[in-house]
């Protein structure tokens, strides 16, 4: 994995798949490269292992030319980040091929490619792709058969681009399991693993389905599906525009999106509440059927997501009395599930293409539950696609690896469904038009948390020479802890974990001393006074405490005593509001230690392998 960008047009594609992959960056990556079909009709080749940039300047210096072009950002699975396991790769100069996926059974393939005299120039499952494509178009097929026949015999998951000298002005494009667009232009077609690669050249967009091969020419196009079927996509209109991925002013993309939060939960909640109540039909045509059904939620999903679905199983179980469990979802898929009776199935995902997540949601299918509802911020996406119920988050790109906006609008949503199961439990319509007050109250007291940047900056001063950090939460404030511990290991690769305050004493006190600092989130709820004894046996131990206190709490500044003062706001959205705080912090903490915020190393943004 990681990025794809593909074109068969009627001018020199070179510049378009460069502009594509920097358009891909956010994603992550350790080397990129391109083929270009030109005009000699040889398949010509540029990899570097580092950025696109280094790329783009190796082609000012040797450019490459052609009508018919294949690129790729390469994050590495199989095989360590160098040139020749860059992507694409070539068979023989005769054919080449971009991978984004794992092939499971590549081992067996490759012993029996080698037995009938393949050499390997990678440590990459890719290539036995790329060879297996070959050994069919020796047999006499077209590309397409090919690929067709060579896809049959892979176990795993996909998203390929594929070109052959011997067929100029030719792509095939094939899906399973990874995310793949194409871009409809005037007499050209473009393909990639993300609509914002294509924004400059096109608006127009087909969706590839499971399971989808594409036959793509400059001036016609055939899909099929896994059957070999001939079949009609839809083309859509992308409303996003080809700045969306701009930082705008900003230093990074991460900064711009986190103080994009107010604007972006403004937009979730547009014209999904009315006179105090929240829109049913918000969350898909079927709401009202399923929520009736609904006596149990059951929520999975990954990294931030997963912390979004914890917070939620505090609202769910104290506001609507509705039981609920929460499960990472590469845990899920491997154990035997018991599943009750009216149980809804919630994935929360921002691209709605984490590969954990979409597995486990197609296992749900399979099982007992009332019905699946995806809380996602990419409408097209294989998540949506496959759920009976859809809530969009409406984050807007969101480019920084680590995510900010896209948690805080998926903490909006889950609140949203909270009030949607508490009203079918009882609840008066006085009580959800306050709830759905606070809801609207969102904007404003993120603003105010915006506000602290200056203080928080100075206080990450302190972490400068720092490598490890605790950080404490009680109730809704645990997650909240969690959240912020990942991002803080995320960009700025400090090592931090979260506790639950009252479980210090249980092992991780052990690790408090002068230069292990720990972090504490405190709102003004019934917890702060428990927190506060925790918080003083850090103290006794000679630990450095940094609170996230609100300013009524009773906790000022005094030695080892850091306290950045939070403007009053109601417990149950205290969660969304008190990320905002963290999420500088931990930026500010990685801008001092030189850190690459938007793009850590050995992250990717989109997690579309297992």
């Amino acid at each position: 994995m990681c990025g794809i960008v593909g074109a068969v047009a009627q001018r020199d594609v070179s510049p378009i798949l460069i502009e594509g992959l920097r358009r891909l960056e956010y994603r992550g990556y350790d080397s990129a490269g391109l083929v270009i079909l030109g005009n000699s009709a040889k398949l010509e080749r540029a990899r570097v292992l580092g950025k696109v940039n280094k790329l783009a300047a190796a082609l000012e210096n040797e450019p490459l030319e052609g009508s018919t072009g294949i690129a790729h950002t390469r994050w590495a699975t199989h095989g360590k980040p160098s040139v020749n396991n860059a992507h694409p790769h070539i068979c023989r100069d005769q054919v080449a091929l971009v991978h984004n996926g794992i092939i499971e059974n590549h081992e067996k393939l490759r012993a029996d490619q080698i037995r009938e005299g393949y050499e390997f120039q990678s440590e990459t499952d890719t290539e036995v792709v790329v060879n297996q494509v070959h050994k069919h178009l020796q047999e006499g097929k077209d590309l397409l058969q090919a690929v067709q026949d060579t896809i049959e015999q892979l176990q795993g998951a996909y998203a390929l681009g594929v070109i052959s000298e011997a067929e100029p002005g030719r792509l095939i494009a094939a899906r399973r399991g990874g995310p793949l667009v194409i871009g409809v232009g005037i007499g050209e077609y473009f393909i990639a693993s993300d609509k914002f690669a294509l924004l400059p050249v096109t608006q127009q967009f087909i969706i590839l389905e499971e399971g989808d091969i594409a036959d793509v020419h400059r001036d016609s196009l055939q899909i099929y599906n896994f059957r070999g079927e001939r079949v009609e996509r839809a083309v859509t209109l992308s409303e996003l525009s080809a700045d969306a991925a701009d930082k705008s002013g900003y230093k990074h993309y991460m900064l711009k999106e986190i103080y994009t939060q107010p604007v972006a939960i403004a937009d979730t909640l547009e014209g999904r509440l009315l006179n105090g109540q929240v829109i049913e039909k918000a969350f898909g045509m079927a709401a009202e059927a399923i929520l009736d059904q609904t006596r149990a939620v059951h929520i999975v999903a990954c990294g931030t997501s997963y912390h979004a679905g914890l917070v939620a199983r505090y609202w769910l179980e104290e506001i609507a009395g509705v039981h609920c469990s929460v499960e990472v979802a590469s845990e899920y898929r491997y154990r035997q599930s018991v599943v009750a009776p009216g149980t809804l199935f919630v994935t929360i995902s921002q691209s709605g293409e984490t590969a954990d997540t979409l597995a486990a949601l197609q296992l749900a299918r399979t099982l007992n539950y009332c019905g699946t509802l995806a809380i996602c911020n990419v409408a097209e996406s294989s998540v949506t696609r496959e759920s009976d119920l859809v809530f969009l988050t409406r984050a807007g790109a969101e480019i920084g690896v680590a995510s900010t906006k896209a948690f805080t609008t998926q903490l909006t949503a889950l609140f949203m469904l909270v009030l949607l199961l508490a009203r079918q439990r009882g609840m008066s319509k006085d009580r959800e038009k306050d709830l759905t007050a606070l809801l609207e109250s969102l904007p404003g007291h993120i603003n105010q948390m915006l506000e602290l940047d200056g203080k928080i900056k100075e206080l990450s001063e302190q972490f400068n020479d720092k490598h490890h950090t605790l950080y404490l939460g009680r109730g809704t404030m645990l997650p909240v802890a969690m959240e912020g511990a990942l991002k803080l290991k995320e960009i700025s690769y400090i090592h931090a974990e979260a506790y639950p305050a009252g479980e210090l004493k249980h092992g991780p006190l052990a690790l408090v001393d002068e230069d292990m600092p720990v972090v504490a989130v405190a709102p003004n709820n019934d917890l702060l006074e428990k927190l506060k004894s925790n918080l003083q046996e850090v103290r006794a131990r000679g630990g450095q405490l940094y609170v996230f206190m609100d300013s009524n709490a009773d906790m000022e500044d005094s030695e080892g005593v850091h306290v950045i003062k939070m403007t009053p706001v109601d417990e149950l959205i205290a969660p969304i509001v008190y990320t905002v705080p963290l999420q500088l912090f931990s930026y500010h903490v990685a801008v001092l230690k030189g850190a690459d915020v938007d793009q850590p190393r050995n992250l990717a943004k989109s997690v579309t392998v297992e």
